[in-house]
């Protein structure tokens, strides 16, 4: 008797189509609620951040504060109606959204047109922290926002030759107050800073190419990082603030532009250059499914606090998945 089939991936739930530029950078804004729908942000090669309307499947309004180049990255900030996006023209600009605003009231200069994404740590404090990629090569800056204020610039000693900065995740311990910094090298590493000490606790090897990006589990103090090559890396880190290589898994074909765990740390979803989204369960690294949806190299990806998936592509489609649902 023949073995069952396994079952064949979904079909996305909707797709959003009119951002006219490859989809680069996503995000659910948990803090907004249209009708028990979230609404989600794409940002474009264009330079463009589309706000869409999850429930009516289309684009609210359109913020242009780029220049026309690409955006790379967005967040929005826990306390009020506040969104970051970081561009290739060398500025982070903030966003006033409450009342139906779309100004841009502030901006922060980076020194550096890598493809680093920042990172924030912000609580429902005035006062939040920001890692951006520094001036020198290899430098990631720690500001105090909103005012700008420098708190110091992490640089690798002379002799480590990590190369540049590629992804950075901020954030900190419940049992400790310090806020410490994760950030995948070119040289494949993954290293943790300590900000308040600015030097390095912890440094690993875990890929043979550059880190695309890390996302990591702080109730488990675990975390993921996907690379150029064609694997992924696990690793943890213990007590005494060591990292460790946990193991490894083979992907079919090179490139991760993204990797993200679920809110509820059950799954998590990677970005591949092949065109694919590759689901896991987090615990086990078990594959759950590829879906294969999109034309053309995956940017992004992220996941709503119901555990919608979003994924964006160069080929100007962004589609939407209802996988594994919450319990």
């Amino acid at each position: 008797m023949a073995a069952p089939c396994p079952p064949l991936p979904p079909d996305p739930q909707f797709v959003l189509r009119g951002t006219q530029s490859p989809v680069h950078a996503l995000h659910f804004w948990k803090g907004a609620q249209a009708q028990g729908h979230p609404v989600l942000f794409s940002g474009s090669q264009s330079g463009l951040v589309h706000v869409w309307s999850l429930q009516t499947r289309r684009t609210v309004t359109t913020l242009d504060g780029h220049g026309g180049q690409c955006v790379t990255w967005l967040q929005t900030l826990p306390q009020g109606h506040q969104l970051l996006s970081q561009g290739r023209d060398l500025k982070l600009c903030l966003w006033d959204l409450a009342e139906g605003r779309n100004a841009v009231v502030d901006s922060v200069r980076l020194e550096s047109v890598g493809f680093c994404r920042s990172s924030i740590l912000a609580g429902g404090q005035p006062r939040w922290m920001l890692a951006v990629p520094g001036k020198g090569s290899d430098e990631v800056q720690i500001l105090e926002m909103p005012s700008k204020t420098s708190v110091c610039a992490l640089k690798p000693k002379a002799d480590a030759k990590l190369g540049m900065p590629m992804c950075l995740r901020l954030w900190q311990a419940d049992c400790n107050p310090r806020p410490l910094l994760l950030a995948g090298y070119e040289d494949g590493s993954v290293a943790l800073w300590d900000i308040s000490e600015q030097k390095v606790c912890s440094h690993i090897a875990c890929h043979e190419e550059p880190v695309m990006d890390l996302d990591f589990d702080s109730q488990k103090a675990r975390g993921i990082s996907g690379s150029a090559g064609k694997a992924l890396a696990v690793w943890s880190l213990d007590g005494q603030q060591a990292l460790q290589v946990r193991g490894t898994h083979e992907l079919t074909n090179p490139g991760i532009a993204e990797i993200t765990i679920r809110p509820d740390r059950k799954i998590l979803a990677t970005a591949g250059w092949d065109h694919r989204i590759r689901v896991f369960h987090w615990r086990t690294m078990q594959p759950l499914a590829v879906l294969a949806f999109h034309s053309a190299a995956i940017q992004c990806v992220a996941f709503a606090a119901d555990g919608l998936l979003a994924a964006g592509s160069k080929d100007q489609r962004i589609s939407l998945w209802s996988l594994y649902p919450r319990a």
